[in-house]
């Protein structure tokens, strides 16, 4: 990295999270910032474009999620990654131990310049060997991983709880959260409908909605309304709306009826 500036690109979906890490690095005459990219393609496109050295990289983003990404690039043509993210659910001892870094949202201006220090580090020394090594390990973590969460993390008043998704009878969407109804608490998630979704069994979770997921476990009935809506009657009495458009996905699950 001698006699050169580092190049950076940033991938996170939330332009706030962007802009902090734009802020921070403005002053920092080591490392230029060559792109910013909102979802998983742009990120793509970017990487293969610039070749970064470094790149911060959020997990849950649209188009392609953060492993995604990976998995989308060459390894030889890999930077360094830094992970941002919010959710503790995403084998962050795996990040730990593979990833250059990983910054656990929200995270502070300390830490953030702790993270650059050791990315600096790791350039300068140009461990290339090492470091392709490492994002090979990474990327066969990923591919490993159990594709969907058998329980969620949750942060609350201070604590975190796991939720196991059997519990789930319901999930509704509130613009960037998520509701969990389980019938006794209703635990709120920082998690758009998509990315939740994104992380349930297909088998056991169905969207019904733009703005509900269903346990399909709780459907008690399905009682016809206008234009080809259902109301879906669950075993504690809830009632939900089954639009049109994800009638044949819950069909699938449900079978057809006779």
């Amino acid at each position: 990295m001698k006699g050169r500036r580092i190049r950076a690109v940033i991938a996170d979906d939330e332009a706030l999270a962007r802009k902090f890490i734009r802020r921070v690095l403005k002053d920092d005459h080591e490392i230029e910032v060559v792109a910013e990219c909102a979802n998983g393609k742009e990120a793509v496109s970017a990487i293969k474009k610039q070749k970064p050295d470094l790149l911060f990289l959020d997990v849950q983003m649209p188009e392609l999620d953060g492993f995604a990404v990976l998995q989308s690039i060459a390894a030889e043509r890999l930077p360094e990654i830094i992970f941002t993210t919010a959710y503790e659910q995403y084998a962050i001892r795996a990040f730990e131990l593979h990833a250059l870094d990983y910054l656990l949202k929200p995270f502070d201006q300390a830490r953030f310049e702790d993270a650059i220090k050791h990315a600096k580090e790791r350039l300068r020394a140009e461990r290339e060997e090492d470091g392709r090594l490492q994002i090979d390990a990474l990327i066969e973590s990923f591919k490993n991983r159990p594709q969907y969460v058998d329980r969620l993390v949750i942060k609350a008043g201070g604590r975190i709880n796991f939720l196991s998704t059997n519990e789930i009878n319901w999930i509704e969407a509130d613009d960037k959260y998520v509701h969990l109804h389980t019938g006794e608490t209703n635990p709120m998630v920082r998690q758009t409908l998509n990315a939740m979704e994104a992380q349930l069994d297909p088998r056991k979770f169905r969207r019904i909605h733009r703005s509900t997921i269903v346990n399909v476990a709780r459907i008690k009935e399905l009682q016809p309304m206008f234009n080809g809506e259902h109301c879906v009657l669950l075993e504690d009495g809830t009632k939900l709306t089954l639009s049109r458009n994800y009638k044949e996905k819950l069909f699938e699950v449900l079978g057809k009826p006779l």
